[in-house]
């Protein structure tokens, strides 16, 4: 007898944690629209002088997918980084790119994709004066605050403040941003 009151009280209360779970966050339940420029629930996560507009919030996908539009306004990129936690995909609609991944690099322009598995480091650099992306976070990890902590800044951090800004946010720095 005891066990199945072990049994039913186990089931009981799981099935409350999913549905705790499940009350803490309220997905969208009809489709929104989110227009060229604009950012979801316009909030600004720009990154020097270039917007980078959230689409698809974690907000949206409990946790499982970011969206973030790139309007490149100058020349230049991260420095080379691991995400240990999330794979990105990088779809670039104007302009030409850098990426490098692991010890290999590729140049893409308008119209390309790339997958940049986790645990492998990568760095992007815009090569042309201006570009235009799209590149997603699966999961969704920290980077949208990420991106936020970024856009809050003043002024550019130095490389060390960088780097604690990445860590802070489950990313590692381990190299300079690409020279092209």
């Amino acid at each position: 007898m005891q066990r199945r009151n072990f049994l039913s009280t186990t089931a009981v209360f799981g099935f409350r944690l999913t549905q705790t779970k499940a009350e803490t966050h309220q997905a969208p339940t009809a489709p929104f629209v989110i227009r060229s420029g604009e950012s979801r629930f316009q909030e600004s996560t720009q990154v020097g002088l270039s917007p980078n507009n959230i689409k698809v919030s974690s907000k949206d996908t409990n946790g499982q997918l970011t969206v973030f539009e790139y309007i490149g306004k100058e020349r230049g990129g991260p420095p080379l980084h691991i995400h240990p936690n999330q794979d990105e995909i990088f779809f670039i609609v104007d302009g030409e790119y850098l990426f490098q991944v692991g010890k290999e690099q590729f140049r893409l322009k308008s119209g390309d994709t790339i997958f940049l598995p986790r645990n492998i480091p990568h760095a992007f650099a815009q090569t042309s004066a201006t570009g235009k992306l799209f590149f997603m976070f699966q999961p969704s990890g920290k980077m949208e605050d990420f991106f936020r902590a970024l856009g809050a800044l003043k002024t550019q951090p130095t490389p060390e403040e960088g780097a604690k800004i990445f860590a802070a946010h489950d990313m590692q720095v381990v190299g300079p941003p690409l020279q092209f």
